[in-house]
């Protein structure tokens, strides 16, 4: 082969090669990206069709309504991407409530009030993380039993009824709003950064990806496996029972019966957004996407009145939809 035609191949090759790089740049822009696109889309769609979507009034109903899902969200985020998922949060959020506004009422403190309720989903989490971690019992069994400890203890110190809040400069944290933009959704962004940079920029982020991704691997690479679980799970029940108190300044009291089912929404957001629920994938652009979405879809049918009974057929949809779309990517991911 002489060198013309050496030299020519290569530059025929060149073309193919910057092609598949621009597929490739492109791939993984979608990939981290692609789900936010599909919201904008969405958003525009719904402007577009919807009356009274866009108006300002409904943009901060949409904000709050997303702003407690996101929350927890974040703290899931870590569970999934270990390879784990927390069932209980749902009941941590109205056990938390109820604990809140019992402590305020009894010590007239806001301050003692709020930790109060944030130390049980503290507790409930390090129960699960030492319980799953130490004894390696499955997550699910674990947590659906936390799930009915966290939810009969909120009826019984409630003695099942709504618990009213006497000291009011406790309802700001819920129904205050700064340039505009309510406080919870303020909290939420907060959480959306500080999540982000916990699980992209530290040694325990990638700790917890590595977890999910080959436990016995990250093991053997010297990460402490328990004591990461432990803290994972610890994080989740903190960032439930937060949203938990903030609930109950929103709604002026702990109320035992709410947030039944919470728990199926904030995973249907993550493993919609991109979150694997196989463990050792996950961006915080993955949840704020997926939280995004099914918050737009939830305020679209409720202004198209949409019969509530016809939603909970929509969200199961949509969270089977995205775990099968999750377990093509698996295949996919596996065959490359």
């Amino acid at each position: 082969m002489t060198q013309s035609t050496v030299v020519t191949q290569a530059q025929a090759s060149a073309p193919v090669a910057a092609a598949g790089s621009a597929v490739s740049s492109l791939t993984r822009i979608w990939d981290q990206y692609g789900m936010l696109v599909i919201f904008a889309i969405l958003f525009a769609l719904a402007a577009l069709t919807i009356n009274n979507f866009a108006s300002l009034i409904n943009m901060r109903g949409l904000g709050l309504a997303v702003s407690l899902s996101g929350m927890v969200a974040c703290g899931m985020l870590f569970c999934l991407a270990a390879g784990e998922f927390d069932m209980s949060v749902g009941s941590i959020v109205a056990c938390s409530g109820v604990v809140c506004a019992v402590a305020i009422n009894q010590t007239e403190s806001v301050t003692l009030g709020i930790l109060s309720g944030v130390a049980v989903g503290v507790a409930f989490g390090f129960i699960n993380g030492f319980v799953v971690a130490k004894f390696k019992i499955n997550a699910l069994i674990t947590t659906l039993a936390t799930m009915q400890i966290a939810r009969g203890m909120g009826y019984i110190i409630s003695d099942g009824k709504a618990v009213g809040i006497v000291e009011e400069s406790f309802f700001d944290l819920g129904n205050s709003a700064f340039f505009g933009i309510p406080t919870p959704v303020w909290i939420t962004l907060v959480c959306f950064i500080l999540f982000g940079l916990l699980l992209n920029k530290t040694t325990f982020g990638r700790n917890t990806l590595s977890i999910g991704g080959n436990e016995e691997a990250a093991r053997l690479a010297g990460v402490n496996v328990v004591a990461t679980k432990i803290i994972i799970f610890t994080m989740t029940g903190a960032i439930a029972a937060l949203a938990g108190v903030i609930l109950a300044s929103r709604m002026t009291s702990g109320q035992p019966m709410t947030s039944i089912g919470f728990e199926l929404i904030v995973i249907s957001s993550c493993v919609l957004g991109g979150v694997s629920m196989k463990g050792g994938i996950g961006k915080i652009s993955y949840v704020i996407a997926g939280v995004l979405i099914l918050g737009l879809m939830e305020n679209a049918m409720n202004l198209l009145n949409i019969s509530p009974f016809a939603q909970y057929v929509v969200r199961g949809i949509i969270l089977l939809a995205a775990v099968l779309f999750d377990r093509y990517k698996q295949v996919r991911k596996a065959r490359v």
